[in-house]
């Protein structure tokens, strides 16, 4: 069975839709930038109900806890396998991302040193219109977009 992760498509309204995306942490992401951002996301445990998934992987990426209403936007086939499913929230407190604080993870760094390292999961966020964010988004990820412009009559 396919692995299943769960995120939150967080977004925001003004002059048009603008969509949260963050970076991944860690020296493999470092120096990508267009096609290496992503929703916040993470692995659903045994038995842990989707939606509670995403919530806790975005607040454990990014500090930040959302209330909802929250959407289901669909499930979505990644390249290596693995199956996303996403939700869409709208935005109610004014995410800022420079105050965004991720968990971290440890890994030996350089590889075969026997050095271990701490690295933050993300080590960035930021505010994207759609039409920014289908370059910055991973390629799996990016049916996410034109599904919230549909959901959000903007397509």
């Amino acid at each position: 069975m396919a692995k299943r992760s769960a995120g939150l498509l967080i977004y925001r309204l003004g002059g048009g839709i603008e969509v949260l995306l963050v970076h991944p942490g860690g020296p493999f992401w470092a120096k990508k930038d267009d096609g290496a951002w992503s929703i916040p996301k993470g692995l659903v445990d045994e038995g842990e109900d989707e939606l509670a998934a995403a919530r806790r992987e975005t607040s454990e990426e990014t500090g930040i806890t959302t209330g909802g209403p929250f959407t289901r936007l669909g499930e979505y086939r990644q390249p290596g396998g693995k199956i996303v499913i996403a939700w869409s929230v709208e935005d109610s407190t004014g995410i800022d991302p420079g105050a965004i604080r991720s968990n971290s993870f440890t890994m030996e760094w350089p590889p075969r040193s026997g050095s271990m390292k701490e690295f933050p999961e993300i080590d960035r966020a930021g505010w994207f219109t759609l039409a920014e964010a289908e370059v910055k988004i991973l390629q799996g990820q990016r049916p996410m977009l034109a599904d919230l412009a549909r959901q959000l009559g903007a397509d």
